[in-house]
């Protein structure tokens, strides 16, 4: 049967492979609802305040889990049952986050909105797993993987002293607006 009322967020796949993203989603809205302690050890909730995230944690599961984990009445016990679980994506996806840093290059993205994206996405992923990614990494990311023929730009960037990020991917983005306008024109 198909769930009818409209989701918060994707349910947890019962393959786990959004696992991550899922457990942010669902400890941010217990939060935001003051219910976060629910689903730690020791709360002391009463018994309506353990009942209302087994309502959306279930109806944020794929069916398949659903049937699993049916007979679970207590949230703490099925946040358990679900990490272990699926914990282990960590060890899968902070392999490929490395991979995917070491690899990580400016000059392969179309466009600096393109880049930030994968960038943001790759730090966030290792950041969960429980690496930093620090501003100065990402600003030495940037620097080191500018084309060939930018050394000079790279070297006027570098020469600014960014010390955040954002500030650097600014000016990237502005550049990179400012030189499409007399290519249209063109």
């Amino acid at each position: 049967m198909v769930n009818l009322a409209k989701l918060d967020f994707a349910a947890l796949d019962i393959t786990g492979k959004n696992y991550l993203t899922w457990v942010l989603d669902t400890k941010i809205y217990l939060e935001g609802g003051n219910l976060g302690d629910t689903i730690r050890e020791e709360n002391n909730s009463s018994f309506q305040n353990r009942a209302k995230p087994m309502i959306f944690i279930h109806r944020h599961l794929n069916e398949g889990l659903k049937s699993k984990y049916l007979t679970v009445e207590d949230s703490l016990a099925l946040w358990k049952a679900l990490r272990n679980r699926y914990n282990h994506q960590t060890t899968v996806i902070l392999p490929k986050a490395h991979y995917e840093w070491i690899h990580l290059r400016i000059q392969d993205f179309k466009s600096v909105a393109e880049y930030n994206f994968a960038l943001f996405k790759i730090t966030s992923q290792m950041k969960f797993c429980g690496d930093t990614i620090t501003e100065e990494d990402m600003l030495e990311k940037n620097f080191n993987t500018f084309h060939v023929s930018n050394v000079l730009l790279q070297q006027q960037y570098r020469a600014q002293g960014f010390t955040e990020y954002n500030q650097l991917i600014s000016m990237l983005l502005v550049t990179e607006q400012n030189n499409e306008l007399p290519v249209k024109n063109h």
